[in-house]
């Protein structure tokens, strides 16, 4: 295997990440708003709502990602042309396994948020909507971060799932390499760069999230 072999992996797993969490943010940040609105104690209780799009969240969630994979071979192919075979074809499967953890997630965020900071505008005449962008959302920035950091995790792993579909990405590259040097793989120099750059990317990722996370915390504290 040759350094341009493990660069391309990389580069693939990084688009299956990025492109994936962004698609499951898309859909997952204003869906956990709205678990967090509608709940028994949010700005605007609606159960019959909450309750249907929790069971819809649930059901989502216990589904495993390789089942996901499965199901939605069809689709992926009818949107992109093909199920399988390129790195791509993983991404919506990523994207539909993630969303709805990423909406619980927003959703317990948002539920931390002070009471007290929502009582003050609302007392002033806030709107919901101006709560949910001026205090809801900007309070529970330090946790969103964190959370987008452990989604970010998560999708890295899930990315392991693309060797059953040949999709590439260095995770499904480590497996590959094991079985196609199944007597001696562990003898391999190869075989340890590969795990030690899955090791650095999800340490990147943690670092780098806590770090933003930290510093907006700290920025609400001196505000």
């Amino acid at each position: 295997m040759k350094f341009d072999d493990i660069l391309t992996m990389i580069l693939e797993t990084l688009a299956m990440v990025t492109i994936s969490g962004a698609l499951a943010y898309l859909v997952g940040l204003p869906l956990g708003v709205l678990l967090n609105v509608t709940s028994q104690k949010g700005l605007k209780p609606c159960k019959w709502l909450n309750f249907v799009l929790s069971l819809v969240v649930n059901i989502l969630r216990s589904i495993p990602c390789l089942i996901v994979v499965v199901l939605l071979m069809p689709t992926v192919r009818t949107i992109l042309g093909r199920g399988t075979g390129e790195w791509y074809t993983i991404i919506i499967p990523l994207f539909v396994t993630s969303f709805g953890f990423v909406a619980r997630m927003v959703e317990q965020s948002l539920a931390e948020v002070d009471k007290g900071k929502v009582e003050a505008v609302q007392s002033l005449g806030g709107t919901n909507f101006q709560i949910i962008t001026k205090v809801l959302l900007p309070e529970a920035r330090s946790s969103l971060i964190g959370g987008l950091a452990v989604t970010l995790v998560s999708l890295l792993g899930y990315t392991s799932f693309a060797y059953n579909i040949s999709a590439g990405g260095i995770i499904a590259g480590i497996w590959r390499y094991y079985s196609q040097n199944t007597g001696d793989y562990l003898e391999h120099p190869v075989f340890w760069i590969m795990i030690i750059i899955v090791i650095l990317l999800v340490q990147l990722i943690q670092e780098l999230g806590l770090a933003i996370s930290k510093k907006l915390d700290k920025r609400r504290i001196l505000q």
